[in-house]
């Protein structure tokens, strides 16, 4: 089973909205990591979005305050990115990161990651 399945992406005029969902292998949300969203847009590098660290506390990138909400539901396990009034820059593949002990920001101290979802924004 992979640790982590992304879903939710797609194509949406620029003022629309996405859910995206990840569903977290139980094993690795062992000793409550960080969980994050991440965006990578083509030729630039992997950049956090919103993340719950190990305090449950939420987080967000400040291009992502007041459009997009971070939320998980432990019985489903499952991390959710609910995406409002989006814009043609969040047109990036989105995502979702478990294993960070060190904070939601760098994403080089996530173990496991999704494969990815697309989400495209057209004005």
């Amino acid at each position: 089973q992979a640790p982590l399945v992304e879903s939710g992406g797609g194509s949406v005029q620029a003022g629309g909205s996405l859910r995206l969902a990840c569903v977290v292998s139980p094993r690795y949300t062992h000793h409550r990591p960080c969980m994050g969203w991440f965006r990578q847009r083509p030729g630039q590098e992997r950049e956090a979005v919103a993340g719950i660290d190990s305090d449950g506390q939420v987080l967000y990138a400040d291009s992502a305050k007041g459009r997009f909400t971070i939320s998980k539901d432990d019985a489903k396990h499952t991390l959710y990115l609910q995406m409002n009034n989006l814009k043609p820059e969040d047109t990036a593949m989105y995502y979702c990161a478990t294993g960070s002990y060190g904070g939601i920001w760098d994403h080089m101290k996530y173990l496991y990651w999704g494969q990815g979802t697309q989400v495209t924004v057209s004005s």
